[in-house]
């Protein structure tokens, strides 16, 4: 579950990354123009899917889901997990076991979360480069610069056509990968507050489980 959900925050950013630091300035244009642009939008969805390989480039799983962006508030469902945020708490729904972790934002985290990843989060952790502008998109390689993440790099790719981040690739400290695409995004969505909200009442007999 701590897996998925790490994972699912991640995607969160490709959306909205911010770069600011004092790295390529071309690079810096392009997330520039990202940045501007989310900020015009009252309301995100959009289908995604990502692929697990190992070092080797082997496919180890996939996985498909959607997400819902508004503001500092998102929804992810994938399969019978649930993750909502409503800007000050956390729920994480695991369907199979019917139970629920419940946790506030903590502003203060250094983890990967919507909430600071959509908020400059990459001001100051994370070096960048312009490595590409070939086709479609405009491909920037980013890496933290605090070398305890569990990941060492970080590859965005700018659809020149929408102005937007559609795909990233993750790459751990053992060399695996993770390949994140979206797909039918909607950035003119209207979504109900509710709709950031876990409700226990449609889940009858939930566990909850504070943190």
């Amino acid at each position: 579950m701590k897996k998925l959900y790490a994972v699912f925050v991640l995607l969160a950013a490709f959306i909205g990354t911010v770069a600011k630091a004092q790295n390529d300035p071309k690079a810096k244009a392009v997330l520039d123009n990202v940045s501007a642009k989310i900020k015009t939008f009252k309301g995100i969805t959009a289908n995604f899917s990502y692929v697990t390989k190992d070092k080797k480039n082997i496919q180890r799983g996939s996985v498909q889901g959607v997400i819902n962006i508004k503001g500092q508030k998102y929804f992810i469902k994938q399969g019978t997990t649930e993750i909502y945020s409503d800007g000050t708490k956390t729920w994480n729904y695991n369907g199979e076991t019917n139970e629920v972790t419940e946790a506030d934002v903590d502003e203060d985290n250094k983890t990967l979360t919507p909430q600071n990843l959509l908020s400059d989060f990459y001001d100051k952790d994370f070096t960048y480069k312009l490595v590409s502008t070939a086709g479609q998109f405009n491909e920037i390689e980013m890496e933290p610069t605090d070398k305890r993440k569990n990941f060492k790099q970080v590859t965005v790719y700018v659809d020149k056509a929408k102005g937007l981040i559609t795909k990233a690739k993750v790459v751990d400290k053992s060399d695996n990968i993770i390949e994140f695409a979206l797909t039918k995004l909607n950035t003119s969505a209207v979504i109900p507050d509710a709709k950031f909200v876990f409700d226990k009442t449609k889940h009858p007999g939930v566990e909850v489980v504070n943190q």
